[in-house]
Parts: structure tokens; sequence; C-alpha cells
């Protein structure tokens, strides 16, 4: 839960890393706090890897300040994405033929951000802060690191049920409508969904910050308590052509999966429903 490398970084990071703190360094002092974060912070850049950067300022800025600071920068090609009139400005553009994010955020939209992880906000907000680099602080990105350096227990919990919500609450033999010709959207959508919710649990009960899904098996690898082979076990039931053993395959994931987390109304309902939908799927095939 930290920012520290464990494996050296790639030549293509310390190139990136060198240009986003170019980026850093041409931005006015209105910008207190300027954190690198995504693969290039973690040390795992290659050819495709952009830049992705959090600017904290005091006061929350227009989106027509951030691209003029952005295109001050060097910056080429500016557009935005997500959300708009919302407190989170986001910039994209190219410099030096490199796409970059950059991610505006007040003092105070900060703070709300990181109180929102501890409230059970699942995105990767926590661990792109964990595994951020300072380019420039005022001693914020410690202060959060510090405080994630402790995922606590209740967290989890509340994580781990969440996770398994889906996994119940109607006749296992459901499954079997996802199995029909020309459902192929409808099995897919749940079938993502089922696998994201797996790497939240098993992240939650290994009380380590969820990531993104993306080099997803050097993000399990470190993990003490998951199934064998579980990244590929995913890969696996998602490209699966037959759609009877695609869903078996993750069927079975999702049984060891709850198996590995702590009693709940929803676990203990998730157990049982896993069980029952594997026989059903065992016996269709």
């Amino acid at each position: 839960m930290s920012g520290a490398h464990e494996q050296p970084e790639t030549e293509k990071s310390a190139e990136l890393r060198s240009l986003a703190q170019a980026v850093a360094d041409a931005l006015p002092p209105t910008a207190e706090e300027i954190v690198l974060t995504g693969s290039v912070s973690r040390g795992v850049a290659d050819e495709v890897s952009d830049i992705e950067m959090l600017i904290v300022t005091r006061d929350e800025p227009a989106l027509e300040e951030c691209f003029s600071l952005a295109a001050a920068a060097g910056l080429t090609d500016l557009g935005s994405w997500g959300p708009q009139g919302v407190p989170a400005k986001r910039v994209s553009g190219y410099r030096d033929g490199v796409p970059l994010e950059l991610i505006w955020w007040s003092r105070r939209h900060a703070g709300t951000a990181v109180d929102a992880i501890f409230a059970g906000d699942p995105s990767t907000t926590a661990d792109a802060l964990a595994n951020g680099v300072a380019l420039r602080t005022s001693g914020l990105l410690a202060q959060w690191q510090d405080r994630l350096g402790h995922y606590p227990d209740e967290l989890a919990r509340t994580q781990i049920e969440d996770a398994a919500l889906t996994w119940g609450g109607f006749a296992a033999a459901g499954l079997l409508t996802l199995l029909r010709e020309g459902e192929r959207l409808a099995l897919l959508e749940r079938m993502v969904d089922d696998a994201l919710r797996v790497l939240r649990i098993v992240f939650a009960v290994n009380r380590v910050w969820l990531p993104t899904s993306k080099r997803l098996p050097d993000r399990v690898a470190p993990l003490t308590h998951k199934p064998e082979r579980l990244a590929e076990r995913i890969e696996e039931a998602l490209t699966e052509a037959d759609p009877r053993r695609a869903v078996l395959a993750l069927t079975e994931l999702q049984s060891e999966v709850v198996a590995l987390a702590p009693a709940g109304p929803n676990v203990d309902r998730a157990r049982k429903w896993l069980s029952d939908a594997r026989e059903i799927l065992v016996r269709a095939l």
C-alpha cells in the first residue's frame, strides 16, 4: 500500500517520469501538490502507456483555466472527459507525442475524495494515491499515504458484503437464461460484473486497495489469500467460446473466493447459491 516499486523501474517509466516532471515544473505555484499516478508511478510503463497526474490547488479552478495551464505546460490537442460541471476537472492532451491525463482537485475536494475512500467508495482512487509519486508537494501525498497505510477491517467487511450481493436472491437456474443462443451481450455483462466482484472481494480480503484490472497478473501475484491462477482463470472464462463452460468456470472461481471471505448475510447466501448454480451448470453440459 505504498509507492515503493517491487520490481526494477522500466526504461520507459524513467523516460515518462522525466517528461511528467517537466510538465509539473511548468505549472504555476498555485498547483500546490502534483502527484504522478498510474503505471509510470509504479515503474511498469511500456511503449503504449500514458502519463496520469493529479494536480491539487487551494481553490477549485474553472475548466477553462485548466486548459490554459495545460497549454502553457506544453500540452497540445487538448480535450476533456468524464462528467462536466463537477469539482474534479479533467484535461487530456499530448506533449512530445506522449498522451497525458491531468486531473485537477481543489484542497477541499481532495479531502472529500480521501474521506470517501474510507466511507466505501469502490473506485480505484485509493490505489492511485497509495502508489503515487510526488512531483511537487506541500505534504498532502505523504499524509494520504500514511492514512492509506491502514485498511480498516470494517471497510473490508462492507466491501466484501457489497461485492457478494448479486450472487443470490433469484433461482440459480436463472443463469441458464444467459446461455440461450443470441444472449452473448447479456452473458458477457453478467460475467464481467462477476469477475470484477471477485476482484473486489479478493483485494478486500487481503486488505489491499483495489487497483484497476489492467496488468492483473502482476497486481494479484503478491496477494496472500487468493484462488490458484486467479488472473488466468478470469481470462480463460471470459474468452471461453462455449457459454456453459465459461459460466461454469467463473462460478467455480466465485465459489472459491467466497470461501475465503468472512461470514456475513450476503456471503453466506452466495456460498449456497453458487453451489446450487454449479450443480445446475454441470448438468447442463
